[in-house]
């Protein structure tokens, strides 16, 4: 007769409990790094020269267009044949920070994209340079409007992170592999696994949103931004 039986995987719960702090600490390290990357290359697509915006181009369609396995195994594979030895933790955070930055750095262009003109002309008429515009002026309108996009895509990467288990990175999907492997539970396993994976998705989902609503609650209920008006030379 067919039964569930928890107990043997409930018995590896410091197992977990690391695994799910390893998959936290890949997941916020890879956040912030990739947004920063992700900022940069949209503000250099924008404001930066041609040719600049030709290697942003690149970069995009090049991640974007190939699986996330494949970046991770070339990173961990192929540094080290030209000299640069990284960890399988390293190459984690190398891997999972490039393909969020370019997915982001999209994300971060249609919000940049999303500002009214007549607010870039504001800050011309304030004598701002084009630095100061895109700092003052168009940055935290444009971030709002993106931020529950950005907020799906930081959920998608940390939910990527299970990938890095391919390269033995204990985290929750190495944990529970290595748990099934010593307990032959293998249903019982995923299904704690795929529990906890959701939790962690949703306490990342509600504390993105309070986060944006401290950070741009006027811009999130959709008045609008008098930025240029308060932004002095």
């Amino acid at each position: 007769m067919f039964g569930l039986q928890f107990s043997s995987v409930l018995a590896e719960t410091p197992a977990l409990l690391r695994g799910i702090l390893l998959t936290v600490e890949l997941s916020a390290i890879a956040i912030a790094l990739g947004s920063l990357v992700g900022l940069l290359t949209a503000a250099a697509r924008s404001i930066g020269p041609r040719p600049v915006e030709w290697l942003v181009r690149a970069y995009v369609e090049i991640i974007r267009n190939t699986p996330f396995l494949v970046q991770l195994y070339i990173i961990f594979f192929g540094l080290p044949s030209v000299g640069f030895r990284v960890t399988a933790f390293e190459a984690s955070i190398i891997a999972m920070t490039i393909n969020l930055g370019a997915y982001s750095t999209e994300i971060f262009r249609a919000g940049i994209e999303s500002i009214h003109r007549s607010q870039i002309e504001a800050g011309l008429a304030l004598a701002l340079t084009r630095w100061q515009i895109f700092t003052r002026i168009i940055m935290q309108p444009a971030i709002a409007r993106v931020w529950p996009s950005l907020t799906s895509q930081f959920i998608l990467m940390m939910l990527t992170s299970s990938i890095c288990s391919f390269i033995s990175v204990e985290e929750l999907s190495g944990t529970a592999y290595n748990i099934q492997a010593q307990t032959f539970e293998n249903f019982e396993v995923y299904i704690v696994a795929g529990l906890i994976y959701l939790g962690l998705a949703v306490v990342l989902k509600i504390g993105l949103a309070a986060l944006g609503k401290l950070m741009f609650a006027p811009a999130g209920r959709g008045a609008p931004v008098p930025v240029a008006a308060k932004v002095t030379p």
